[in-house]
């Protein structure tokens, strides 16, 4: 964001992004730059907006900035993970504190020993700390480039956004898109041929993918799946191929230099329409500070394997979908939603009519002496997507314990900044309790880690999707076929 240096520009924090509604005002809807870690970000320049604040806000944050012209240009939003307390060790909160340290040094962006070099070139400008409060905060940067680089000097459980450098587009979704999520909640019922199709969900499938993606099982070579390293390339190549052989139209959606692609696979519908269902989760991983091994088993393994299975399924059964149908990998998920971004301004861009969307991020970890959960977003996303996600559950997968999480945000929030239902699927209902989250040891064969919990998260994600898409079986073929498929 270049900034005049000698006019100060405000950006208003809204602590809750649920207070801002569709009806704000010009001067706030024409200058939205996204939202962050459950905040609206705005750039004012025109203090007599603040009076026009809708009543439902009431709190929030203001910072001047003054940047001069051969000073930092890119804002980057960095956000603490929801965590359960149990991760919050003195080592943890030493990790913070050196954090705060650093950015407030003045030191340059360094590459700590043994840390993977993934840009090269001049060294780095020190980054500015621009704000900050007790889990999140803005941190001015020279480039995109150095932004990157920022994300590898963050505490494990933090994330780093980068700020756009012009106002994107405030789009609330539609009241005729959440009206028509309700009336499928309305027809919501059991269907017997529904729950015989995702009840053949091959547990033993997903173990085998999910040990090839961490090279558990010692075949993929894959060190890392992090965005910038080869191994990811190894990922998508091999996801694409998968999703292929299972029946889908597959290509890379490239993004932004240096990152692996998305991997973006289709069933069209039997018959011609406009309307698609889309289910996700991300490839990428990241791992321990300084490491360049990131296995990523949980973060997003579990949610790439779901969505494999649910088209290994798809093959399988030979159902045909009566909408269209899209299942995507993202890449980029970890620097900040990047290629969810991408893809959800291209398909804004280009009229797509999205039904819904389901993110699935993060389905294996099963804290001790807790029932199985599946938990849903309580502040970004559509509530009635997230409901009828619930419902389903009951109906398909009732081993589940549904609740409310505050862990947030995965690549749904990209397609609901774009005016898009969309939710997540999440394996606890409360924050973030699996102690290798973003860390080295994020491999499958450990204990909390239940490939059961998968599975049946990725049950619900595949029933909404057969409900809200409709479906057809292949000619001749039953309930008792389906049974004896399982």
């Amino acid at each position: 964001m270049i900034l005049n240096p000698v006019t100060p520009v405000a950006l208003l924090t809204i602590l809750r992004a649920s207070d801002v509604r569709p009806n704000i005002p010009p001067c706030l809807a024409n200058n939205f730059y996204g939202i962050f870690g459950q905040q609206s970000v705005f750039k004012i320049s025109d203090f007599a907006c603040f009076d026009l604040l809708p009543a439902s806000v009431d709190e929030g944050s203001v910072v001047p900035l003054h940047f001069p012209e051969d000073g930092p240009q890119q804002l980057v939003w960095i956000q603490e993970s929801s965590i359960d307390n149990s991760l919050r060790t003195p080592e943890y909160e030493v990790e913070v504190a050196d954090f705060d340290a650093w950015l407030v040094s003045e030191k340059r962006v360094a590459y700590p020993d043994g840390q993977t070099i993934l840009f090269e070139g001049a060294e780095p400008s020190p980054p500015s700390l621009v704000y900050r409060n007790a889990n999140s905060g803005i941190v001015a940067v020279a480039d995109q480039d150095t932004a990157d680089v920022l994300s590898t000097r963050l505490p494990r459980f933090w994330k780093a956004m980068p700020i756009p450098t012009s106002p994107v587009s405030y789009l609330p979704v539609p009241s005729a898109a959440v009206e028509r999520v309700r009336d499928i909640l309305v027809s919501l019922r059991f269907d017997a041929l529904v729950a015989g199709i995702v009840n053949g969900i091959s547990l033993e499938h997903m173990r085998k993918d999910i040990r090839y993606l961490t090279n558990e099982d010692g075949t993929s070579g894959i060190l890392s799946r992090h965005s910038f390293h080869h191994g990811s390339r190894i990922a998508a190549e091999w996801l694409k191929t998968q999703f292929e052989d299972a029946g889908a139209t597959c290509r890379f959606m490239q993004f932004l230099e240096g990152f692996a692609p998305n991997v973006v696979c289709r069933y069209a519908a039997k018959t011609e329409s406009s309307n698609t269902v889309l289910i996700s989760g991300h490839y990428d991983s990241r791992g321990s500070f300084g490491m360049e091994r990131a296995p990523g088993g949980n973060d997003d393994g579990s949610g790439t394997i779901s969505v494999l299975n649910i088209a290994r399924r798809i093959k399988q059964t030979g159902i045909t979908f009566r909408s269209n149908v899209e299942l995507v990998a993202f890449a980029g998920e970890e620097q900040g939603l990047l290629g969810s971004k991408a893809y959800a301004r291209e398909l804004r861009g280009n009229g797509a009519n999205i039904t819904l969307m389901i993110q699935a991020d993060m389905l294996a970890y099963h804290a001790p002496e807790e029932p199985p959960q599946l938990g849903l977003p309580q502040f970004i996303g559509t509530p009635e997507v997230a409901q009828l996600v619930a419902n389903v559950s009951a109906i398909y997968s009732p081993e589940l314990a549904v609740g409310l999480t505050t862990a947030c945000c995965s690549d749904h929030q990209s397609f609901h900044e774009q005016g898009y239902p969309a939710t997540q699927v999440f394996e606890r209902t409360g924050p973030i309790a699996d102690p290798m989250y973003h860390n080295s040891g994020d491999f499958s064969d450990r204990p909390g880690y239940d490939l059961n919990q998968v599975r049946s998260i990725s049950k619900v994600q595949f029933a909404t999707l057969l409900h809200a898409a409709g479906f057809d079986l292949p000619e001749g073929v039953d309930l008792e076929d389906l049974e004896r498929d399982d």
